[in-house]
């Protein structure tokens, strides 16, 4: 399924087909995380079905106290009434008892569903590639762990018991009064006439009005991360206001659609409760007059009467089940869509084994695109010696990040291959890819946490010392040491104890401390004030000598330390040389050289 194909279910309108694919993909999750727990489930269903007997056994120990035990008391034996009365104190007793162990085991299995499930959407999402990033907003994938997971613990954790009690309990409940006098079951039969109709009516119309309910929601998430995220967006622009307008707007469609759900419970219920009356009403006057004639007892009258009420109890807390699953349906279909998502860039069936990696990267007739009519390189070929450092220049949209994604197969080309010492990064093991090559963004994201454990992303088993001397190799030791806790300072999230400079110098002792065979440098030095680059140069000078690199930067006093400079311009290289040597001929890196030292000026 692809990336649209998920954002497509945001929306209501479906075809039967899409439906129906929808709904079997659910279904397929859903019997995944019952099936480790099945077991357990079908002892929980043991369990609620005899707890459900016992209670419904109230009403008919009831008759059979008046019908035999007072008569038999009248005649001085008290044995048959004080017999009932044990009974159902008994039935009373396990009824609780058992329903207590239900309730202690469905939450069990819930939760063991849930943690799967949440495990699965973390590894998921962590799975799949930078194009599904790229095209599904950080919002939607929060609302996928939060709100539609406590849609589903919701179900999982009260809705399922209501459905299974109450079914239960009506099912038990109709075939009691049905023993107990057939007519009054006649009666409870002719019920269910309006009651279905009645049931029909709400399922049809709720089930948009609950999926509407959910999009909206969603939408309410993704705008409120979205502007969280992008806050100094928001107040460089003083776009408070418009955000307000837009969140308002949200919030209003959310509380319409609410309000339309509350219109439905409005008639529903009211009307569980009529034909529930009119039940019992007929009941009590067919049985009324069945009495006086002596065809039925009392005691037969009382108990028909408490079924035919207790028959409709449970239908208003099905009801508040059909609510649930209906929140619980449309999350799993949305959480079902991203788990079917298939990564972009795959992991090799068959894998080959790059120990140790020289770092010789060969493009070999690439041909790049992100969409059918958009194709960012139209044919490639370029190949990078081991140990041999590159810049690439050029103009925005000229394909440099493009070629550096490819090189750390964050993509995978639409033709060609693209080759780390002879082997095609498609087939190479993932684990030696990732230690092969490191990929530094001007992104330069920090994890809460501290500064020590943000520089060991790069090699986790590194010892202090290890991570110390990566701090100084950049030259971030010094303001490391005078953070209020030195390396052991909490960043907090998204590095806010750091300034963007700093956080960008945390990222290259990262990057060093994991030691690759390839680097790449996506303008990541754009975060540096003039002495910080400074330091990184003499740190990039040393460290990258025994390393491929590749350098992407518009500030061009990067290039001074690289071995060659590519410029590219619309996905193809237009100038191959050494810098010395571009920069004393006449053609685009003198330009973009000449302008730089104009703008130094």
């Amino acid at each position: 399924m692809s990336v649209t194909g998920v954002e497509g279910e945001e929306r209501n309108n479906f075809t039967t087909a899409e439906s129906k694919q929808i709904r079997a993909r659910s279904l397929r999750l859903l019997g995944s995380l019952l099936r480790p727990v099945r077991w357990r489930v079908t002892a929980a269903m043991l369990v609620v079905v005899l707890s459900t007997a016992a209670q419904v056994a109230g009403p008919a120990l009831i008759a059979y106290g008046i019908d035999r035990g007072l008569p038999a008391l009248l005649a001085q034996d008290w044995f048959p009434l004080a017999a009932t009365g044990g009974v159902y104190l008994l039935t009373g007793v396990i009824g609780a008892i058992l329903i207590a162990w239900y309730t202690m085991m469905s939450a069990r299995i819930s939760q063991a569903v849930l943690i799967d499930l949440r495990k699965r959407v973390f590894l998921q999402t962590q799975r799949l590639s930078l194009e599904f990033h790229e095209s599904y907003t950080s919002g939607r994938i929060i609302s996928r762990q939060t709100s539609d997971l406590d849609a589903i613990r919701e179900l999982l954790d009260s809705g399922i018991n209501q459905l299974v009690q109450g079914l239960l309990y009506m099912t038990f409940t109709a075939i009691a009064l049905v023993t107990l006098d057939g007519i009054s079951g006649l009666v409870l039969l002719g019920s269910l006439i309006p009651l279905f109709a009645l049931t029909r009516w709400f399922q049809v119309r709720s089930q948009t009005l609950f999926r509407r309910s959910r999009t909206a929601s969603a939408s309410l998430i993704v705008k409120f991360v979205e502007t969280m995220t992008g806050i100094r967006a928001v107040k460089a622009f003083r776009a408070e206001k418009r955000n307000e307008e837009v969140f308002g707007g949200l919030v209003e469609d959310y509380r319409k659609v609410n309000g339309r759900v509350i219109q439905l419970f409005g008639i529903f219920d009211p009307g569980l409760i009529l034909i529930g009356n009119i039940a019992v009403a007929v009941v009590l006057l067919l049985g009324g007059f069945r009495v006086v004639d002596g065809q039925l007892a009392i005691g037969a009258l009382l108990a028909a009467l408490l079924y035919t009420r207790r028959f409709f109890d449970p239908m208003e807390e099905m009801a508040m089940f059909y609510n649930s699953y209906q929140s619980a349906a449309a999350a799993l279909e949305k959480i079902s869509g991203v788990l079917e998502e298939h990564p972009g860039v795959p992991d090799p069936v068959a894998p080959v084994d790059l120990w140790e990696a020289h770092g010789a990267v060969t493009f070999e007739g690439v041909r790049f695109e992100y969409q059918a009519d958009r194709v960012v390189l139209p044919a490639f070929d370029l190949r990078i010696p081991a140990g041999q450092t590159i810049a690439l220049v050029g103009s925005t949209g000229a394909g440099k990040s493009t070629l550096a994604k490819l090189m750390a197969r964050f993509y995978d080309p639409t033709d060609g291959t693209v080759l780390l010492d002879g082997v095609d990064l498609r087939r190479l093991h993932p684990k030696d890819l990732r230690r092969a090559i490191v990929m530094v963004t001007q992104e330069a994201y920090l994890f809460s946490g501290s500064v020590a454990d943000n520089i060991a992303i790069g090699k986790p088993d590194a010892s202090p010392a290890e991570i110390v001397a990566a701090a100084k190799a950049v030259g971030a030791h010094e303001f490391i040491e005078n953070l209020p806790g030195g390396y052991d300072t909490d960043v907090n999230k998204r590095g806010g104890r750091v300034s963007a400079g700093q956080r960008q110098l945390i990222s290259f002792a990262r990057a060093f401390l994991a030691d690759p065979a390839v680097l790449i440098l996506d303008e990541a030095t754009s975060s540096l004030d003039i002495p910080s680059e400074r330091l990184v140069q003499q740190a990039l000078q040393t460290l990258l000598a025994d390393r491929t690199a590749v350098i992407i930067a518009h500030r061009l006093s990067t290039v001074a330390i690289a071995d060659r400079v590519l410029v590219m311009e619309h996905g193809i290289i237009v100038e191959d040389g050494a810098p010395d040597d571009l920069i004393d001929g006449t053609g685009r890196f003198a330009q973009l050289h000449a302008a730089w030292r104009e703008s130094l000026v």
